[in-house]
């Protein structure tokens, strides 16, 4: 929370390097999705944001590239190489011109994450007013009305599908929607407190794991929904996860303070 992102090697989890230019806490930071992949390490491979209104775009080499502004705004969070703000919509970017292209209202309170389906055509939004939103981007329209959470949505994921899609909320359960029926299919309520992650498996979609302030990883069979493992090891709130592009591994950021990397093995 001291303005820094640091770097980590996988899977031993040795600082590589600490990214310096915040001036105030950071709240977010992402990989491209084809960072270490086929994306060059000179290109735009991470973006961070902080709490001044301020998005920096990384490379692996430099220690910056460039950055987006937003002093009148109070936080930004990143979400797959979109942003949104607390102002109750969201912004699209093209990072290579470093244009606005779309800037979308329709939440009554403010947006807290998103999640692209994988052609890119869709965008889903969660938001505080307790509902999520399904978007066309090629129109800028919503498609779909997510009711039935009871608080905050704070996580939305959509499955490899294309057709099915993870909510979270502050409610402590776990919906998942059926875009092709326009409905909820299931209802996961085992979480003691909010649900701060939902994660489909990247490459098939064949599981799902869910963070929470409760400090546990719960993943869940897909289909059926049925409980697999529970990874308990944390002594604070999970305030983040991610999968690896190879599906190898899971991290978790808490707030004891550490991050966790867990494997199949363990």
């Amino acid at each position: 929370m001291e303005g820094l992102c640091k770097l980590w090697s996988v899977p031993d989890c040795e600082l590589i390097r600490t990214l310096r230019g915040h001036n105030c806490n950071v709240g977010a930071i992402v990989f491209h999705p084809q960072a270490t992949l086929t994306q060059s390490e000179t290109s735009v491979n991470m973006a961070s944001c902080s709490t001044d209104g301020v998005v920096k775009l990384w490379d692996l080499k430099k220690r910056g590239m460039l950055h987006i502004e937003y002093h009148e705004l109070h936080f930004i969070h990143l979400a797959d190489f979109w942003l949104h703000v607390f102002d109750n919509s969201w912004r699209l970017w093209d990072l290579e011109v470093q244009e606005e292209i779309l800037h979308q209202e329709g939440h009554s309170k403010s947006v807290y994450d998103a999640s692209f389906q994988c052609d890119g055509s869709l965008l889903a939004t969660g938001g505080m007013d307790s509902f999520g939103r399904v978007w066309d981007l090629r129109t800028g329209r919503c498609i779909m009305f997510l009711a039935g959470h009871q608080n905050s949505v704070l996580s939305v994921c959509f499955s490899p599908n294309g057709h099915q899609l993870a909510t979270g909320s502050a409610d402590n359960t776990v919906r998942i929607w059926d875009l092709r029926r326009q409905k909820c299919e299931y209802t996961i309520s085992v979480h003691t407190d909010l649900v701060s992650r939902v994660l489909f498996e990247k490459t098939q979609g064949e599981y799902l794991v869910t963070a929470s302030y409760d400090n546990s990883l719960k993943i869940w069979s897909h289909p059926g929904w049925t409980p697999i493992q529970t990874l308990c090891g944390h002594s604070g709130k999970i305030m983040g996860a991610d999968i690896s592009a190879d599906d190898r591994y899971v991290a978790t950021a808490s707030f004891d303070r550490t991050f966790k990397l867990w494997a199949p093995e363990n």
